[in-house]
């Protein structure tokens, strides 16, 4: 598929400029690279990755067009991190903190950014051990990290001070926010993926604690 009709598909997604579509092909050639040594993503993925991972990611951006300060937590393979670093390089005023605790994964999303030109501030760390020091996003994103109850726990930091999340659940997101009941309390939206059928961004604000 030519780099002409890719760039069409992500822009269905979401408007991408020429800079970003390079600093994307970038990502695709460092992960098919590195994939070969280290699990960045799950293997059957890869012949789709255009789709499954780069179009996936920029949901992201789409739902959030004049956001500018993120948090991207458990970024493992950089989605959708480095996917969100690469559109926010088109804009001075933007920031964007990826958090993975793994040494490995953290020089591939150090590599990648750097190669890409991109402004990511990469923390090589726990998310527990920077949530105190990391200034409040205005949203925080996770892929394929944990369930939604710890997904929150971890989160909660900035999201008690008023930051939103964006995270992208499969078709079990329902049992997940049952799991929530009696946990913590918050707004709701679900955007249905369009790209995969059976996922969803779930979109969470104004989290609290239930008044017990």
């Amino acid at each position: 598929m030519s780099g002409e009709i890719i760039q069409s598909e992500l822009s269905r997604v979401c408007p991408v400029s020429r800079e970003t579509f390079e600093r994307l092909k970038i990502l695709v050639d460092r992960v098919e690279e590195w994939q070969k040594k280290t699990n960045l993503v799950a293997p059957s993925t890869m012949d789709d990755i255009w789709s499954r991972h780069i179009a996936d990611s920029l949901q992201c951006v789409s739902l959030k067009t004049d956001t500018r300060h993120w948090i991207d937590i458990g970024s493992g393979g950089g989605f959708p991190g480095l996917v969100i670093a690469a559109a926010m390089a088109d804009y001075d005023d933007a920031t964007i903190h990826l958090v993975e605790s793994i040494q490995k994964k953290c020089s591939f999303l150090r590599q990648v950014n750097r190669h890409m030109g991109a402004n990511a501030k990469i923390h090589c760390a726990r998310i527990e051990d920077v949530s105190e020091t990391l200034a409040k996003p205005e949203i925080v994103t996770a892929r394929a990290l944990a369930a939604l109850p710890l997904l929150l726990e971890l989160s909660s930091p900035w999201l008690l001070q008023g930051a939103t999340a964006l995270f992208h659940k499969g078709r079990e997101f329902e049992a997940e926010l049952a799991d929530c009941n009696g946990l913590w309390e918050f707004d709701l939206v679900s955007h249905n993926s369009v790209v995969s059928p059976d996922s969803v961004i779930l979109e969470i604000s104004n989290l609290r604690k239930p008044n017990i």
